[in-house]
């Protein structure tokens, strides 16, 4: 593994060690306890939170330890409700370079993050415009299975979509035409709303154009609607069909959006997202 300097090293531990004692541990929600000897959170609770190892973090803080990757870097930027100049200077400080906008280790915005912690009954997740998961809280990863392990381009959900026919397992194979049209029609959407010189979204369409022959048809059709508010149903592996609204709060720029999900009205799916909490993840395939 590489290494950094010592300097920068002790100036990471400091700089992390700054951030975690002025945070409060019912703004993550974590209890207080009656016996709590530290202004902020303690070093455990923010491995916890990372899911990192207590003597991992412990060894970042006092400034030894390998070089900290882009994904680890990324979770502590969450963990710690680092805002953007804040997370930047973390990149810097660990000497890696800023991880590209809209990619899986892009900063989450503290507020959605905050909207996230505060939805504990109810399954949620912060995505990009290009779809890619960028947090999940325990119930998302219970209806939708866990997200956080793609890299690259398989990060989008919509690439998975169609590149890779598994990914689809989570839709009624009835609802695939649908679900495609829709996903088609928000990317394209999403990719006239950023910058020209972004070439992220470009990227992705070109690639896809050449990958899918269904992708490139309906690119064709130039259909455009961002996904706000929807009813879809979901063959969850454990629990069978479930109708669930899925609903949309953007970010500001419209990179992100917090998504979150209730059973449909006068459908069974009330009493199976109770059920969430119950089965855990063990059986969750990533999707």
């Amino acid at each position: 593994m590489a290494h950094m300097s010592s300097v920068k090293h002790a100036e990471l531990g400091s700089f992390l060690r700054s951030r975690r004692e002025r945070i409060r541990p019912a703004e993550v929600g974590l209890p207080a306890g009656p016996r709590r000897r530290v202004p902020g959170l303690r070093r455990d609770e923010v491995a916890q939170l990372a899911g990192a190892s207590v003597d991992y973090y412990n060894e970042l803080e006092r400034g030894a330890g390998s070089q900290p990757s882009t994904q680890m870097l990324a979770a502590l930027a969450r963990a710690l409700r680092l805002t953007a100049d804040e997370r930047d200077h973390l990149y810097h400080l660990a000497g890696r370079p800023l991880p590209v906008h809209g990619g899986a280790a892009s900063h989450v915005h503290p507020g959605m993050l905050d909207l996230l912690q505060r939805l504990t009954s109810t399954p949620a997740q912060v995505i990009t415009d290009l779809h890619v998961t960028l947090v999940q809280n325990p119930l998302a990863v219970a209806l939708l299975g866990d997200q956080s392990g793609f890299r690259g381009v398989r990060a989008s959900f919509v690439h998975r979509w169609f590149t890779e026919p598994e990914a689809r397992r989570l839709y009624p194979e009835a609802d695939h035409e649908v679900q495609s049209r829709a996903f088609v029609a928000d990317l394209r959407a999403a990719a006239a709303r950023r910058d020209s010189k972004d070439s992220e979204a470009g990227s992705m369409i070109g690639a896809l154009l050449g990958l899918s022959p269904e992708f490139a048809a309906l690119w064709a059709d130039h259909d455009v609607a961002f996904r706000r508010d929807d009813r879809k149903r979901l063959d969850h592996p454990t629990l069978g069909l479930m109708q669930v609204n899925c609903l949309n709060l953007f970010s500001e720029d419209g990179r992100q959006r917090l998504l979150w999900f209730t059973p449909a009205v006068g459908t069974d799916s009330a009493d199976l997202f109770d059920l969430l909490t119950v089965i855990g993840t063990q059986d969750m395939r990533a999707t």
